[in-house]
């Protein structure tokens, strides 16, 4: 039975790896590659495509749980899986159309995958194997920036322009692994439980077998009500409030770095030669800092609730330099102009190194904000965890969608001041919540 659940596991993190390796890489070119195209009648942009996906997927964050429970998780993601491939196949045979129907529908399934993917990861593990399970999942699933990006680096460096062939070539390549992620889940086997429920159901008349469905979706309609009432009433107390300030943060850095950084340096011609190519470089940097991040501040502090604080402030120090480092080192135009190169100069001759350095600091700081929100969520909302973590996602993904909208027409320094702003109010707000539950978990104790 154990080795059932750790192959369920191992299946379902490298399903993981290779849809979002085949994702993380389209996200972090796709501008480029839209502003690179030759066809005329393509009036997309990529960074309103990434837009739409984080906003649709933020609302169909609260329907989710609803069509998994009863369709079941391993069909969801199978379903889903086919969806992110309809949406890296749009870029092999581009049309405006397509590219942002399929922005809608990859938003609904990554709701559905990933809550698809929390009941899978809880069915599989036991009180004893579960932090265990989410430590090989997130390796895994981190691994996926590294892959992609290294494709990425190798066939466009020395590439001044993005032709046709070569972007042929690229997502056909992400396509077939995509699809091969997607067939992974194929793979999952139903543990013992399932197992007998299953063979009962099927000894059972026809007619009983629909009553058992109708209640399946009676039950799972009902749950839905309850847990969007009780994510209605948790919205409202003062320690959401707070942190939405520090959510909302972390989801414009996630446009930031997933999307609007890689084509900045890619519109940079003062790299030379080596620009596009770099794009690649820079997202297996921000992996690095994530893995980095995650595996330090994420287990080997997770246990000292003092240390909280001390981990979202290096964060908010982290990314400062960063956006500093940046806003010297890139032109001004890079994230707003229509061809493939900018024209403005920046304050100081544009380094390689200054740019993967920052990189890196924008995946680390990013793992400092999320390791230490998801922690102090698990621990405020200990018997309401689920419905404090769909907030999160949802204030998450409102606000990365809002930056996809923006960045395409804000010049970098302000969109580096509004994050600047907000990063800092984000940290005051945690050190204030961080404060108030000291203060209360030392009543207690008294």
């Amino acid at each position: 039975m154990a080795d059932i659940r750790t192959y369920n596991v191992v299946i379902l993190g490298i399903g993981f790896l290779l849809i979002f390796t085949a994702f993380t890489t389209c996200g972090n070119i796709e501008q480029t590659v839209v502003k690179s195209l030759n066809n005329t009648t393509f009036i997309g942009s990529g960074y309103h495509s990434l837009g739409i996906i984080y906003g649709v997927f933020s609302f169909c964050n609260l329907l989710a749980p609803t069509i998994v429970a009863i369709i079941g998780p391993q069909l969801t993601m199978f379903l889903s899986g086919i969806l992110y491939s309809g949406y890296i196949a749009v870029f092999i045979i581009p049309s405006t159309w397509s590219f942002y129907l399929t922005s809608v529908l990859i938003g609904i399934g990554a709701a559905m995958l990933w809550t698809a993917q929390g009941y899978v990861l809880l069915e599989n593990s036991d009180t004893s194997t579960i932090n265990r399970n989410t430590g090989m999942f997130w390796a895994l699933l981190q691994c996926s920036m590294l892959f992609g990006n290294l494709y990425v680096y190798f066939d466009w460096n020395g590439k001044t322009e993005i032709s046709d062939n070569d972007r042929k070539i690229m997502f056909v390549a992400l396509l077939v692994i995509s699809v091969l992620g997607t067939l992974s889940f194929l793979a999952l086997r139903k543990v013992r439980e399932q197992e007998d429920a299953l063979s009962e159901e099927e000894g059972q008349s026809l007619l009983s077998a629909r009553l058992i469905y109708k209640q399946r979706v009676t039950s799972a309609v009902m749950e839905a009500k309850t847990e969007f009432k009780t994510i209605l009433d948790i919205f409202r107390t003062k320690t959401i409030l707070l942190l939405s300030f520090c959510m909302a943060y972390s989801g414009l850095e996630l446009s930031f770095y997933s999307g609007v950084y890689g084509t900045c340096i890619g519109a940079t011609t003062h790299l030379g030669a080596a620009a596009k190519g770099l794009i690649g470089i820079s997202g297996i940097m921000v992996g690095i800092g994530e893995i980095v991040g995650g595996g330090l501040f994420g287990l080997v502090l997770k246990n000292n609730r003092f240390r909280r604080t001390s981990v979202v402030f290096l964060g908010m120090v982290v990314h400062f330099v960063a956006f500093y480092l940046i806003f010297l080192n890139i032109p001004d135009d890079a994230p707003v102009v229509l061809k493939t190169s900018s024209q403005h100069k920046p304050y100081m001759a544009p380094s390689v190194s200054i740019a993967l350095l920052c990189s890196f600091l924008l995946g680390l700081g990013d793992s400092c904000f999320n390791t230490q929100l998801y922690s102090i969520l698990g621990r405020v909302y200990v018997e309401r965890s689920a419905p404090a973590f769909a907030i999160f996602k949802f204030v998450q993904s409102i606000f990365a969608a809002v930056a996809f909208f923006y960045s395409g027409y804000v010049l970098l320094t302000w969109q580096l001041l509004i994050m600047v702003i907000l990063g800092f109010t984000g940290t005051l707000c945690f050190f204030i919540v961080e404060r108030l539950q000291n203060v209360s978990a030392d009543t207690q104790e008294y």
